[in-house]
C-alpha cells in the first residue's frame, strides 16, 4: 500500500469520504390540528423558527408529489403555527412536518429569467423549461438599504405616458403609488409603463390577480416586446395568502438582483392593496388583534419594509417603484391607501369619473403628486407646466357651472382661457395604449397648447 495512502492525509481523506456518505439528519414535527388554514405541528420546536418552511407529507394525491410546503408564522406553548402555500387536501392529523434545513425561502434569478413568467415561489409556469439559476442566493425578506449610504435619486425617468411624464415627472430611483377603485385601467397604464420606459428592466408583480386576465395582460398589454425585457411574477386571487403575500417579495427580490448587477430597474406592483390583504390573513391566522377595517399591527409594519426596498441603491443601479392600491369603495383615506400614501415619493390618482367619460389613462392631474417635482421637470418648460395646472385648476372650479349653462362667456378671461384649451388639454391628458410619447416631445406639445416655452 503506498505511503501516502496510509499516512495522516490518507486517513483524513477516507475518514471524510465515510462521513461524506452519511445521509444527513432529517427532523421531522407532527400535525396535531388545523384550523382554517392554520395548522399546529407539534415536535422539535426549538430547530423551526419563525420564517422557515415545513413539508407537511400526505397521500399521493393525482399530479402532486404529496407534500404540502408551509411557512412558520408564529409559536404558541409547544406548538408551532404554520400556513400553507397550497392546497391542505389530503392533509390530516398525525402528518410528518419536515423541517426544511435551508429555513426561509430565497431564489437565484440571473438574466436568463427575462422574457420569463414565474410563481410566488420563483417557479417557472409559463411552458418554457426550468430557469437558469444565478450564483448568490437573494432572500425574500431582505432589508432595505441603509439610509446613510443609499444614493439620492437621479435623472428624470422617460416613462413613454406623456401626462405622468410632463405633469407628475418620476426619477430613477423614485416610487410612486397608482390609486384607482377597481376597473379603471391600472393594469393597462402599468403595461404601457412597461413597454415604454427607458429602464432597463421591468419586474411586474401581479398579486391576487384574476386568473382570466393574466394571459390577456401577457399577451395583448405587455405583448412579446414588452415581456422580452421584463420577469412576471403571478399569483392569482385563487391563491392562498401565504402565495399572494410571497410574490410581492418576489417581485422585490428580482428587482434587487437587476439592480446589484448596475441596471435601472423598474419595478412594478398591481397590487399592494392585496398584499396588505394578504398580510392580515396571515396575522389574523397567527392570532395577532384586528385595528382599522381588520388590519393587523404588522400589516403597517410591512409595508415600510416591502416599499422600502426599492428606490437608489448603494451602486449604480437603482428601483424605480410604481405600485398600484386599490382604494375600497373609491375611499382614497381607507387606511391602505392612507399608508401608502405617506410612504411614498409621491401619488398618481385614478377617478371612476373620468374613465366613464372615456379618457384614458383615467388620471386626475390636480389631486396627483410627485414628490420630485419641480426639481425633476425640465427648468425650460416648468412655466408650461404650471400654467396649464392653472388652466386645468380653474376650468375644474367653474366646471359645474360651465357644463349647467350658468356661465356667461366674457365674464372672465381666464375661464374663457380655460373653455377655450379644455378640448386641446383633454386630447393631451388621453394616449392609446400604441402610443408613446417620449419626454421631450411632451413637454412640446403641452408649450403649443397653452404656449409660454
Amino acid at each position: 500500500m503506498p505511503a501516502e495512502e496510509t499516512g495522516p492525509a490518507g486517513r483524513l481523506a477516507a475518514a471524510r469520504a465515510v462521513l461524506d456518505g452519511i445521509e444527513g439528519l432529517e427532523v421531522f414535527g407532527r400535525v396535531v390540528a388545523i384550523r382554517g388554514l392554520l395548522i399546529e405541528v407539534a415536535g422539535p420546536v426549538a430547530a423551526m423558527r419563525l420564517g422557515g418552511r415545513l413539508d407537511i407529507v400526505v397521500e399521493e394525491r393525482a399530479g402532486q408529489d404529496g407534500v404540502v410546503p408551509c411557512e412558520i408564522i408564529g409559536f404558541s406553548g409547544a406548538h408551532a403555527l404554520a400556513m400553507p402555500f397550497g392546497s391542505l387536501q389530503g392533509v390530516r392529523r398525525g402528518c410528518p412536518a419536515r423541517v426544511r434545513a435551508e429555513g426561509a425561502g430565497a431564489i437565484r434569478p440571473n438574466r436568463g429569467w427575462l422574457g420569463r413568467v414565474v410563481d410566488a415561489l420563483g417557479r417557472p409556469i409559463d411552458g418554457l423549461g426550468p430557469l437558469p439559476a444565478g450564483p448568490l442566493p437573494y432572500p425574500l425578506q431582505a432589508d432595505p438599504p441603509p439610509a446613510h449610504a443609499r444614493r439620492r435619486v437621479g435623472p428624470p425617468l422617460d416613462l413613454g405616458v406623456r401626462c405622468i411624464n410632463t405633469f407628475l415627472t418620476m426619477c430613477a430611483g423614485q416610487r410612486m403609488g397608482i390609486f384607482a377603485g377597481s376597473g379603471v385601467g391600472k393594469s393597462v397604464l402599468l403595461s404601457m409603463l412597461a413597454r415604454y420606459t427607458a429602464a432597463d428592466v421591468a419586474v411586474i408583480g401581479l398579486v391576487g390577480e384574476r386568473g382570466r386576465e393574466v394571459q390577456e395582460f401577457l399577451q395583448d398589454d405587455l405583448g412579446p416586446a414588452g415581456l422580452a425585457r421584463s420577469v412576471v411574477v403571478v399569483a392569482t386571487s385563487d391563491e392562498p395568502a401565504l402565495m399572494r403575500r410571497n410574490a410581492a417579495y418576489v417581485t422585490l427580490a428580482l428587482a434587487e438582483h437587476f439592480r446589484d448587477q448596475g441596471a435601472q430597474v423598474l419595478c412594478m406592483i398591481d397590487s399592494i392593496t392585496r398584499f396588505a390583504m394578504a398580510q392580515r390573513d396571515v396575522g389574523l391566522a397567527a392570532g395577532e388583534p384586528p385595528t382599522a377595517k381588520g388590519y393587523t399591527p404588522t400589516v403597517f409594519s410591512e409595508l415600510p419594509r416591502l416599499l422600502e426596498r426599492a428606490g437608489p441603491g448603494t451602486g449604480a443601479g437603482s428601483i424605480s417603484g410604481l405600485f398600484t392600491v386599490l382604494v375600497e369603495g373609491d375611499d382614497h383615506n381607507e387606511p391602505v391607501a392612507d399608508a401608502v400614501r405617506g410612504i411614498l415619493d409621491g401619488h398618481i390618482v385614478m377617478e371612476r369619473r373620468i374613465a366613464e367619460t372615456g379618457r384614458y389613462p383615467a388620471i386626475n392631474v390636480l389631486r396627483s403628486v410627485s414628490r420630485t417635482m419641480p426639481r425633476s421637470c425640465d427648468p425650460a418648460f416648468l412655466p408650461v407646466v404650471r400654467r396649464a395646472r392653472r388652466v386645468l385648476s380653474t376650468y375644474a372650479d367653474m366646471e359645474e357651472l360651465i357644463r349647467l349653462g350658468a356661465y356667461r362667456a366674457g365674464s372672465s378671461a381666464e375661464v374663457d382661457e380655460a373653455v377655450a384649451l379644455m378640448p386641446d388639454l383633454e386630447a393631451f391628458l388621453g394616449q392609446g395604449k400604441e402610443e408613446a410619447t417620449s419626454l421631450r416631445e411632451g413637454y412640446q406639445r403641452l408649450a403649443a397648447i397653452v404656449g409660454g416655452a
